[in-house]
């Protein structure tokens, strides 16, 4: 079983995670929103506008970002209130992306601010911004067996500031 678990919460804190990004991503992120532009599956029309070949849709990065605040900072049981996006650059198929979260606030009612990036293998910034969020008041762990059973247990120390 996999095992992501919560920790104390302080400013400057951060946590990241890297994902290749397949054909398969793509081709799975346009059948769940609908979203099959041929900038995305077609080279022909994708190689006559700016980025020259196919690209990957932009959220697919923007949803390591969810993923990584979701399973490790602030983890398990937090809740988005607002994400902002600037996205600067293209992310293609094989590109290893980077996505970063790091706390800049801590405010009222368990309010969250995190500065989230996303860096593909050269170094580049793909996209940045922030995201405002509700963390957790007690820590949770998440376990995901290899049959994708989900499990949530609850543990009863604090882990705000």
């Amino acid at each position: 079983m996999k095992k992501s678990s919560t920790h104390k919460i302080t400013i400057g804190q951060t946590a990241w995670t890297s994902k290749q990004i397949t054909q398969a991503d793509v081709t799975l992120y346009a059948a769940v929103t609908g979203d099959f532009n041929p900038v995305h599956f077609d080279p022909v029309y994708a190689a006559q506008t700016r980025f020259k070949g196919p690209i990957a849709h932009g959220m697919i990065a923007a949803g390591l970002v969810s993923g990584l605040i979701g399973m490790k900072l602030p983890g398990p049981g937090t809740v988005y209130l607002q994400q902002t996006l600037n996205f600067l650059a293209p992310v293609k198929v094989d590109d290893v992306i980077t996505a970063c979260v790091e706390v800049v606030t801590l405010l009222e009612k368990n309010r969250v601010r995190l500065k989230t990036s996303c860096i593909n293998q050269e170094g580049v910034i793909v996209l940045e911004r922030e995201a405002l969020l509700i963390a957790p008041d007690r820590a949770l762990g998440v376990y995901i067996t290899q049959d994708l059973k989900i499990y949530v247990k609850f543990y009863h120390a604090a882990f705000l500031r």
